[in-house]
């Protein structure tokens, strides 16, 4: 009897270590449980502050924005005096740009030359006209200028002699000129004779055009 009680005393107390340890384990899971739902809640509220922060960054970046545009705009507001510079330089230029193509109008300006007859030296009435424009061009367009006069003369009669008459058509041009008011210090003359006839031939024609006076601007 003492045997079967003592085996029965045995049996109940691992019946409730068994129990006892299965109300802890239950214990233990329960509160995992409400561990991990307490963890779950932690961290959905730290995503929901977190968002609204980031909202109220976001809200505060956007209000920001809008004084800088705001700002801007009395920019548009410009003189309207500023576009009148270039006109300014533009008319400013003019002058100088006006001189250098008068210059040039000048430059091409070009004097005429003078025909005689066979060993003659005065001047014919279409030499003193042509002399009358080469005054003017010395007198208005190159007041400056000083010009050589060079006698030339045909190949018909000896090198001394169409040397004396080459400077003999020279002088009178000169004179000519000086009578119509240009400076005998700005002219000069020379004599080529028949050395450098203007066109090659032995006619009429070609001698017409070598008995002449040149102007050449020094």
């Amino acid at each position: 009897m003492v045997a079967k009680l003592t085996m029965l005393c045995i049996i109940s107390s691992h019946g409730l270590n068994y129990r006892h340890s299965a109300l802890l384990n239950r214990t233990k899971e329960i509160g995992m449980r409400r561990g991990i739902l307490a963890l779950l809640a932690a961290l959905s509220m730290t995503a929901l502050f977190a968002g609204g922060c980031a909202n109220k960054e976001v809200v505060k970046s956007e209000e920001a924005v809008v004084p800088k545009e705001v700002i801007a705009e009395p920019v548009k507001a410009e003189p309207k005096s500023e576009p009148v510079k270039p006109v300014e330089k533009i008319a400013q230029a003019e002058p100088p740009a006006a001189k250098q193509a008068e210059k040039a109008a000048v430059a091409e300006v070009s004097f005429e030359t003078v025909y005689f007859d066979f060993d003659k030296s005065d001047l014919r009435q279409d030499a003193r006209n042509v002399l009358n424009k080469n005054a003017d061009i010395l007198l208005k367009s190159k007041p400056d200028a000083k010009v050589q006069i060079e006698g030339h003369c045909d190949e018909r009669g000896s090198a001394e002699y169409n040397l004396a008459l080459g400077e003999r058509r020279a002088k009178s041009s000169m004179q000519y000129l000086i009578t119509l008011g240009v400076k005998a210090d700005r002219l000069s003359i020379i004599s080529y004779g028949k050395e450098k006839p203007a066109v090659q031939g032995n006619d009429d024609a070609a001698w017409a055009k070598n008995r002449r006076a040149e102007f050449v601007a020094k």
